[in-house]
Order: C-alpha cells, then structure tokens, then sequence
C-alpha cells in the first residue's frame, strides 16, 4: 500500500509504534525475558512517548496534510510480524526486538527525506530516527 501524503506517513508511523508498544509490553510480561523486564518496559514507554510526538506532529502541522502527494513510498518494505513476545525465548525476543528498531528507523528516515519540503517536520523525524537508533544500540548492548 502506498504512502502518497504527509497524512498517511504519520498514520503509519502511529501503527508501527503501537504495534512495537503492544510487542515490548508482551516481552516485558514474558518470564523467559524477565532478566530484560526493564529493558522492554522501557521500549513500551518509549514507543507511547514517540505515539505522542507523531500526534503532535501532525496536529502541528495539519495545514500540510493537503500538499502534494509523495511518490514512491510503500508501507511493505517496512511490515514486520512481530507476534509471539509473551511465549518465545527471551533471544528470539531481542532479535525480533532488534529488527523492529533497524526498521523502525529506517522508516523514519525514509519519511524525512520524503517530506524534506517540510523542514520542521523532517527534522522531528529525523529525531525519531535516532531516537530508535539509540534504542538499538541499548538491545544491542553487552547482557541485553
């Protein structure tokens, strides 16, 4: 499905941070990763901090959902199961963890460059991008 304007980006942004929500709350309950519960307690709060920087995002710049729509961007490149954190191994956990950051990131990377006409809005994705890139590298840490 295609991401054609400013609207839609965020609105996909939106479900993957819930989706990522719902997948970190899940681990953070799973007693096979209860040495990580911290770790993705974190991720889950995270992920409803950054819902609420894509909504303010848009409400700050609703005047922009009518622009011209965005070529070339597709939700696909960017779907990730990521079912089953309340019942697989706490590896399996991170490395699917660890994959919903990198993809996350790069989506929010890609939509930057898609809406750099919107510098403002560009760069708040941008941020959200680091954002998941440090998050990354707290999975990818030594005892994660």
């Amino acid at each position: 499905m295609s991401l054609e304007t400013f609207g839609s980006i965020l609105n996909f942004a939106e479900e993957l941070e819930e989706q990522d929500r719902r997948f970190y709350e899940a681990a953070a309950g799973n007693p096979a990763c209860a040495a990580h519960r911290g770790l993705f307690s974190d991720l889950a709060a995270g992920a409803g901090q950054n819902v609420r920087t894509v909504q303010r995002i848009r409400r700050e710049n609703v005047t922009e959902m009518i622009l011209e729509p965005v070529a070339g961007f597709t939700r696909e490149p960017f779907c990730e199961a990521c079912e089953g954190a309340a019942v697989l191994g706490a590896e399996e956990v991170l490395a699917t963890a660890r994959r919903l950051e990198r993809r996350a990131a790069a989506y929010y990377r890609e939509a930057a460059k898609k809406l750099k006409a919107l510098t403002e809005v560009s760069r708040a994705l941008e941020r959200l991008a680091r954002n998941r890139e440090a998050r990354l590298g707290r999975l990818e840490a030594p005892g994660a």
